[in-house]
């Protein structure tokens, strides 16, 4: 009887170790020169000063990226980062943190970043110093197996911060940590299959504290992330992910800043339409629309709405520019997969500072028309306000006023 529950199991263990190979997977990051993609990142996180309540931020990144080489499977990059950021002295509860809307208002446009890297099919980084961004570098890298469900692994990895304007560091500021990794396995999103791996590190460095140091100069950077990434094999991309995390900064003169909160980001290929179709297909719908003009410009195709009219001295459409806006709506929704950035401007009246307020009060209040018609949500529509600066028209008159009185529409790359 013995014997043969011997040779049962042998015969099990040999047809499990014929049979594990077909559950295995093996991860790489794939790249094509001259492919093009966008990650869209949001961030909701509470900022405690000295373990007090500070403020709450929205923080969205828009990176859009160009991979423009591969060599043995390493991706040259060349990606711009937008960071934009809205804070709130409230603290929102989980029912407002589950909306799909923001909570603090309509994101602006905000400072852009160049960033040149490599990196190759593990997810390895390699980076010059003078860029600050990505923030987080070497999440995921994978081994040099293939991996089951339930494998484990590690890998050194570090995050980036831009200190220049808090701290007055002016070289980006690197915290060292290592990710501890297990494959899970697989799930469906959208009716694809995603391979879910989780990512978690702790973070604790004594920074090396310069002769010259200030009070401000941070001294110590504790934390941890909680990440887990569901990943496409098919593509060799990050489908998405989502984030736990706290990080805490101690200064030199005792302060500690603490943020906690949770991020997540979609990674899209990046829509491509032909400007001179799209410039021809709208001019033809605009057609009867007056005050109006599109062109084409290095963000993508620009809708000019001009002498757009609001209540005296106000953000307020007229019931009138809501029509026009519905009918060029339609037009907008022909371009979905699109970002969009609303731009506003002004005639030279009164201060500069009151002109640029104005305008971009103007360009959320377009831009909150648009989302409330269902063109575009929240986290992809976007806007800036310039005031009375670059006019288009002479303002010592009133039909060059009402000219430079207006608001741009731009369907983005």
């Amino acid at each position: 009887m013995r014997k043969k529950s011997a040779v049962i199991i042998v015969c099990a263990f040999f047809l499990f170790t014929a049979i594990s190979p077909f559950f295995a997977e093996q991860f790489r990051f794939k790249y094509t020169k001259g492919e093009e993609y966008r990650i869209l990142s949001t961030v909701h996180e509470s900022v405690y000063y000295n373990g007090i309540f500070d403020h709450f931020s929205e923080i969205v990144n828009r990176i859009s990226v160009s991979v423009t080489d591969e060599k043995n499977g390493t991706g040259t990059h060349e990606a711009v980062f937008m960071t934009t950021e809205n804070a709130t002295e409230q603290k929102p509860d989980e029912s407002q943190l589950s909306s799909a809307r923001t909570i603090t208002g309509t994101f602006q446009w905000g400072e852009e970043y160049l960033s040149v890297f490599d990196r190759d099919e593990y997810g390895v980084y390699t980076i010059d110093d003078t860029y600050f961004m990505p923030i987080v570098r070497n999440v995921p890298v994978f081994p040099d197996h293939d991996l089951k469900p339930g494998d484990s692994w590690e890998y050194d990895g570090e995050e980036v911060h831009d200190m220049r304007i808090n701290y007055g560091i002016q070289e980006p500021f690197h915290i060292p940590f290592t990710t501890e990794y297990t494959y899970e396995g697989t799930t469906e999103i959208d009716g694809k299959l995603l391979h879910v791996i989780t990512a978690d590190y702790s973070l604790f460095y004594d920074v090396p504290i310069k002769p010259d140091a200030t009070g401000t100069t941070p001294v110590r950077a504790m934390g941890y992330s909680y990440q887990t990434i569901y990943w496409d094999n098919e593509a060799g991309a990050i489908h998405s992910y989502e984030e736990e995390f706290r990080i805490v900064i101690d200064t030199k003169n005792g302060d500690r800043i603490e943020n906690v909160g949770t991020a997540g980001a979609e990674y899209a290929e990046k829509p491509h339409f032909s400007k001179e179709a799209a410039l021809q297909d709208i001019q033809k719908q605009l057609e009867g629309l007056e005050d109006t003009e599109v062109t084409i410009d290095e963000k993508g195709i620009t809708l000019r709405l001009e002498n757009i009219r609001f209540h005296a001295d106000s953000a307020v459409l007229l019931e009138s520019e809501k029509e026009k806006l519905e009918k060029i709506s339609e037009i907008l929704k022909g371009y979905a997969a699109n970002d969009l950035l609303i731009s506003g401007y002004t005639a030279r009246a009164g201060t500069e500072e009151s002109c640029i307020a104005l305008s971009k009060e103007r360009a959320a209040a377009v831009a909150d028309f648009l989302m409330n018609i269902g063109v575009q949500d929240t986290r992809h529509i976007f806007t800036q306000g310039f005031g009375s600066a670059f006019p288009i028209a002479d303002n010592s008159t009133e039909e060059g006023m009402a000219r430079n009185r207006r608001v741009e529409i731009t369907i983005m790359n």
